[in-house]
């Protein structure tokens, strides 16, 4: 029997965004530093849902199911916390069945907000926790390290990247901000 546990903490992410300038350089900088890939490259397809009143996004929460690697994930999201890392509380859960888990949050008054795509390779070390992502996008590429502080600022530094170089924004954020200079107007991040 599920008991709901008051109190106690979600567990929490941390990770920063690095803009890389093509898939090729990042995969020589990431060879270079001793990384192998651990998940190859693979098309990922995710959705945002939240309120008619945009409520999640106007709280810095998030909502999401991801289809990636023949899998659908329910992820939730908290506000993230100030400093030079993105942290917030995260936690996923894969679901067995994707349209049954929309049509519960579309009963629940959830609707799909936001979709973005992209394709991401994962990326680890012997003998550390942290993994790198890269992540090629429609508006860019982007690799990702998620982990302890202290490892993302060292890795960081041994890929030639300075806390400056930090992106704590979300893909969300990101595009929108890509529209606006380009001159798209597109809801979704989407490949053509």
């Amino acid at each position: 029997m599920l008991q709901s546990q008051p109190g106690q903490p979600l567990p929490r992410e941390t990770e920063v965004k690095l803009a890389v300038s093509s898939a090729e350089a990042a995969l020589q900088l990431l060879t270079k530093a001793g990384f192998a890939a651990a998940h190859e490259r693979a098309f990922e397809a995710n959705m945002l849902l939240d309120t008619p009143g945009s409520e999640l996004m106007h709280t810095r929460r998030l909502l999401r199911l991801r289809d990636f690697r023949g899998e659908t994930i329910l992820t939730f999201k908290g506000p993230p916390e100030a400093g030079p890392h993105k942290t917030r509380p995260e936690v996923e859960t894969r679901v067995a069945d994707a349209n049954a888990a929309l049509s519960i949050l579309n009963g629940l008054g959830y609707a799909v907000s936001f979709r973005y795509e992209k394709y991401r390779t994962t990326f680890s070390r012997p003998g550390e926790a942290g993994h790198a992502v890269l992540d090629e996008t429609p508006i860019g590429v982007f690799l990702e390290l998620e982990g302890e502080a202290a490892w993302i600022d060292s890795t960081a530094r041994e890929l030639g990247f300075t806390p400056g170089h930090y992106i704590l924004r979300s893909y969300g954020s990101l595009f929108r901000e890509y529209c606006e200079q380009h001159g798209w107007h597109s809801r979704n991040m989407v490949f053509a």
